[in-house]
């Protein structure tokens, strides 16, 4: 069985596994979202969903998120991690969408990647989720982890796993797989103590086998 034959049964049986596998995260509007990624970054979706309702009801637009005072909006974001960076590429990101892209989130690869604190994973969570553009696969540290547990690819570099990804998978696959992953990840394939015994991927796994 080869690579691309293994990882459609892999695909297969997740499907099965995690039906519902989706973002977690909440909003409303692309502008939301993207805010939401932001502060995701080394924090749980479950405590960005604490603070964002807050967040948005403060500064509910890139218009008004540009023109927030910076210590206030740190202040907001305080419980996420990394309070300073995120709240400044927040800001900065909100500024550059009004006088660069008329107050629209943009919808390329691009165009997401000019913005403050923007990089692949970002953008291709917010293009597939906002507006249905399939542009890459985000990778995250489960991603990462089962790609290379799975023997997908030995790289460590996100952007290369990326693209070892999406020369296994099928496009229409892409936007769906990162949270299929996820969910494994979380529910069995975990970083410090995978539960090889219970995985229903183990067959596919050459970690698993060896474990």
């Amino acid at each position: 069985m080869n690579v691309h034959e293994r990882a459609a049964r892999v695909l297969s049986v997740l499907k099965q596994d995690y039906p519902a596998a989706g973002i977690a995260l909440k909003f409303v509007e692309p502008f939301q979202l993207l805010v939401a990624v932001i502060l995701s970054a080394q924090c749980t979706d479950e405590r960005v969903n604490q603070v964002t309702p807050v967040l948005f009801a403060r500064f509910p637009g890139p218009n008004a998120m540009c023109e927030a005072d910076l210590e206030e909006l740190e202040k907001l974001v305080y419980s996420t991690g990394f309070y300073r960076n995120k709240a400044r590429n927040i800001r900065e990101s909100a500024c550059m969408i009004v006088e660069r892209f008329d107050g629209r989130v943009p919808n390329t690869m691009e165009d997401m990647l000019t913005l403050p604190g923007v990089a692949r994973k970002t953008a291709n969570i917010v293009l597939y989720n906002a507006y249905g553009v399939v542009a890459g696969i985000p990778v995250d540290t489960h991603v990462k982890r089962l790609a290379n547990r799975l023997g997908w690819t030995a790289f460590t570099d996100p952007d290369k796993i990326e693209q070892a990804l999406m020369d296994i998978f099928p496009r229409e696959e892409w936007g769906r797989l990162s949270y299929l992953l996820i969910e494994h990840g979380r529910a069995v394939c975990k970083a410090k103590k995978p539960l090889c015994n219970a995985c229903h991927l183990r067959d596919f796994c050459p970690f698993g086998k060896e474990g």
